[in-house]
């Protein structure tokens, strides 16, 4: 019998800076209501979901605080827990969480009951610690937030979505194959993925644009759910945020690595699917058989090294005339 899981994208349009909490919540629920209207029994929605992308501004230490949540879940976004366990609908979103004086870019899965069944925070910070020089808009991640301390921890779905092992990255992260193969090593069936991805260059810089990176946002989902045999849900925070462009391209892909479903709009919208967990097997038992392939006592420098180390260079002539 196949395991069939209904899922939904629920893209975000932007969120300004002088959008207030309330206003926020509103459109997510509203979200989660068209999504649930059609079947779908988790939602996901994006990276820093409850604030516009505060990293892009230099902020004052007094500023920084105000973006970011205590506990989880906790008064502010309380109607959004309510609505969802109402609804008998799980979620993941992705927020600013403030822990023990430490700060994280962090994501939670939220099963129907209400009840929190994972976290993770964000291990692939982007950006840089001090603002570049006479850029409008930077990308200061290293600034705001601690590196995540909590690995790649895959979890169990309950089992009326049929038990499916869930994983989480935030934003970045999709981009790095290692984490997507620490996940695929413990079987995952289904990755969880919110971002706020600019429509340019981040880091400063010309060569990139909206297009490029759209189809660089969709095309690291699609190589490495199909690398892991994972089904995979990649959602946008989307559109001109405070005057900053972000990507849409919000994506629903199958374990072969083909886009079933995505967006078509910078604002708020929702994608359904249809999901059979089962799909897995093939990828898995097959050309992805890690069991049967993989042969780690060859990636040690996965592990060992970070930055690249080139070859050594041959011999020129006279050096090996010299020889």
């Amino acid at each position: 019998m196949p395991r069939i899981l209904h899922v939904a994208a629920a893209q975000m349009g932007p969120n300004q800076r002088a959008d207030s909490r309330t206003d926020i919540l509103a459109r997510m629920i509203e979200l989660l209501d068209e999504a649930a209207g059609q079947g779908a029994q988790l939602v996901v929605f994006p990276e820093l979901a409850f604030t516009t992308f505060f990293p892009r501004w230099l902020l004052q230490p007094g500023e920084v605080d105000g973006y970011f949540e205590p506990a989880m879940p906790n008064p502010q976004v309380a109607a959004l827990f309510e609505r969802a366990r109402e609804r008998r609908v799980g979620f993941y979103v992705g927020f600013a969480e403030l822990a023990e004086g430490r700060r994280f870019n962090t994501s939670i899965t939220v099963g129907p009951d209400g009840r929190t069944l994972g976290k993770y925070r964000k291990v692939h910070l982007p950006g840089s610690v001090e603002p570049r020089p006479g850029d409008r808009f930077q990308q200061l991640e290293k600034r705001y937030f601690d590196y995540g301390d909590l690995g790649f921890p895959a979890f169990w779905g309950p089992a009326e979505w049929h038990d499916p092992v869930l994983g989480m990255l935030v934003c970045n992260d999709r981009r790095w194959p290692e984490a997507w193969r620490c996940y695929g090593l413990q079987g995952i069936e289904l990755m969880l993925i919110g971002y706020n991805s600019a429509a340019y260059d981040p880091n400063g810089g010309t060569s990139e644009n909206e297009a490029l990176r759209t189809f660089h946002s969709t095309l690291a989902v699609q190589a490495n759910a199909y690398m892991n045999a994972t089904w995979a849900v990649s959602v946008a925070k989307a559109g001109n945020e405070d005057g900053s462009g972000l990507i849409g391209g919000s994506c629903i892909v199958d374990p072969n690595g083909t886009v079933v479903a995505q967006a078509t709009t910078l604002g708020d919208e929702v994608l359904v699917a249809a999901i059979d967990l089962d799909a897995c097997r093939q990828g898995k038992e097959k050309m992805f058989n890690f069991a049967a392939h993989r042969r780690p006592q060859h990636y040690r420098a996965i592990v060992d090294q970070i930055g690249a180390v080139l070859p050594p260079r041959p011999a020129t002539t006279d050096e090996r005339r010299s020889a």
